[in-house]
């Protein structure tokens, strides 16, 4: 059983709902990892709330965001894997052979600084009205020390509809990740997932999938 640290920010009343879902599949013994802890930038938010309910030790980030302070969470919980469910800080020490991302739109177009939830949403559907993109997309992928840019192994398309607003398409989308995060998680823990976090090329991915919410 592999040890996995989840880092997701929340806000300071709500988030962490990934985060949740992935203890609970851990739980049930879908999720072949043991849930070591959440950190959060929030000292006293959502995320925190949640680990409470959950009983998952938590430990609060506030930066600064140095990979000495990235590592020292893996170190002091034996975390083997991170998963960044909603973490909104530039990671930097962490391995990307063993850092993996989920994030709520087409890689890598709608993805980098600033890109992230509401901003991603109302970008794709921008895209959307302008007859650029057809789906938007929940996507898996390793995470190096530039925003969105490490491999993506899994890839879901997610409807778009012409009534769609941002918080619409949100709900969609955030449907999709809690049915795909924990079981694509599972594959990188068992290592069917893989990448030598170096060459790109050497990554071992999923075959993508779709949604119809």
């Amino acid at each position: 059983m592999k040890n996995l640290l989840v880092f997701a920010s929340g806000d300071s009343t709500g988030g962490g709902s990934g985060f949740q879902k992935l203890v609970e599949a851990s739980r049930e013994g879908k999720l072949e990892a043991h849930i070591v802890g959440v950190v959060s930038n929030y000292a006293n938010g959502g995320v925190y709330n949640r680990a409470q309910k959950l009983c998952v030790p938590f430990f609060h980030f506030a930066g600064p965001w140095t990979a000495e302070n990235y590592q020292r969470y893996i170190k002091e919980t034996g975390a083997d894997f991170v998963a960044l469910s909603g973490w909104l800080k530039l990671v930097t020490g962490l391995p990307p052979d063993k850092t993996i991302n989920i994030h709520p739109g087409p890689l890598p177009r709608f993805g980098g600084p600033g890109m992230y939830g509401h901003h991603v949403h109302e970008a794709v559907l921008a895209a959307f009205k302008r007859d650029e993109i057809v789906y938007s997309e929940v996507c898996m992928h390793f995470v190096t020390e530039k925003y969105d840019q490490g491999p993506v192994f899994f890839r879901c398309s997610v409807d778009i509809r012409s009534s769609d607003t941002a918080d619409s398409l949100a709900v969609r989308v955030n449907k999709a990740e809690h049915l795909f995060q924990w079981s694509v998680t599972n594959e990188v823990v068992k290592g069917t997932v893989h990448w030598d976090g170096k060459n790109p090329n050497s990554l071992i991915g999923l075959a993508g999938t779709h949604f119809i919410g």
